[in-house]
């Protein structure tokens, strides 16, 4: 296997951050995963395990050894019901690599979260979501290695205690434990299309679409993305800066009346989930330019490097947009980006 020391990490990070790595290795299957946590060079060490390096925000060199994970595969397995297919995927695998196969092999649930960065690891450590669906609606398991222990565990979709952008694995297990291989169930027959979230009937309809099919879906939910976030190949950024906060049906009431345009999805009874780039665009903050950094001028929630930024400046712009919008509408935004 092979290690780098002070490798910079800036290919490895969408934000396009040029930082250090004190160790650098890559693992493309658990056997060497195992290896490696045993290795002298790496033992020692802090972990940070990077997939696809899209949901990170790095603000100095990392003393740690990081390790890249590049573990591959998929394949499907009847589920005996007749009606649905259990699919598992390597967590190296990308993550849209996985939603272009399910479409292929016409299994549906999973075609809203088209496009989204990332590796299929990173998938249900923050139930990632999009236009209506989440992770944990088809989700089944997963495989981990125990870090203290180099052995494999299995984690059923309730002992991932999923939340809004949430798992066990950003709480009490956090860092405990590298996911290796994520298992979902899909439908094979009679889909049942979810298109009411977001602009996806209209673009339906501007693409002409007459027929439903999941291959359509797809295509429109790409079509809107590429539309409203930059591409990180073009621009720095780590796509969706911060959460879209939910807060009391009374506060949110309370801001509507002051605020007649803000919109609110319920949650539930009292739950009430404001779009925080709405609420950042309000503040002024769509498409402000600092420099080499800045917010993105098509999607406020969008922080972005143009080219030669420090993670300390866009992590201080951060900061000042969640400090704009608690002074004028006393909502806390969290970020949904590691910012280490």
């Amino acid at each position: 296997m092979k290690i780098q020391r002070q490798a910079s990490l800036q290919p490895y990070n969408t934000f396009g951050i040029d930082a250090k790595a004190a160790v650098l290795a890559e693992f493309t299957s658990v056997q060497e995963l195992q290896e490696l946590l045993q290795h002298p060079e790496v033992k020692p060490l802090p972990l940070l395990i990077l997939g696809g390096g899209s949901n990170v925000l790095l603000t100095q060199d990392v003393q740690a050894a990081v390790l890249l994970n590049r573990i591959k595969g998929l394949s499907r397995q009847e589920d005996p019901d007749g009606t649905h297919v259990l699919v598992t995927a390597g967590s190296g695998e990308t993550w849209h690599d996985l939603v272009l196969y399910t479409i292929e092999q016409d299994l549906g649930g999973i075609e809203n979260l088209s496009l989204i960065p990332g590796t299929v690891g990173a998938a249900p450590l923050q139930n990632i979501g999009a236009y209506g669906v989440e992770l944990k609606d088809t989700f089944v398991s997963l495989e981990a290695l125990e870090i203290a222990t180099g052995q494999l565990v299995s984690f059923s979709k309730e002992q991932c205690g999923f939340g809004y952008r949430e798992s066990v694995f950003k709480k009490e297990a956090k860092g405990n434990y590298i996911v290796t291989s994520v298992t979902l169930r899909l439908t094979r027959d009679a889909h049942q299309y979810n298109t009411s979230y977001g602009a996806i009937q209209d673009t339906l309809a501007q693409q002409q679409v007459k027929e439903l099919s999941l291959k359509a879906i797809s295509a429109a939910v790409c079509h809107i993305r590429r539309s409203k976030l930059p591409d990180p190949a073009k621009i720095g950024n780590a796509g969706s800066f911060f959460k879209n906060p939910e807060i009391p049906k009374e506060q949110f009431d309370a801001l509507k009346a002051q605020h007649p345009s803000l919109p609110g999805y319920p949650v539930s009874g009292d739950v009430v989930k404001v779009p925080a780039g709405w609420l950042i665009e309000q503040c002024g903050w769509k498409g402000k330019v600092l420099g080499k950094h800045g917010v993105h001028k098509d999607q406020a929630l969008v922080l972005v490097n143009y080219g030669g930024a420090t993670g300390n400046e866009v992590k201080e712009l951060a900061y000042a947009v969640i400090q704009s919008v608690q002074e004028k509408f006393g909502i806390a935004l969290t970020p949904e980006v590691n910012i280490i």
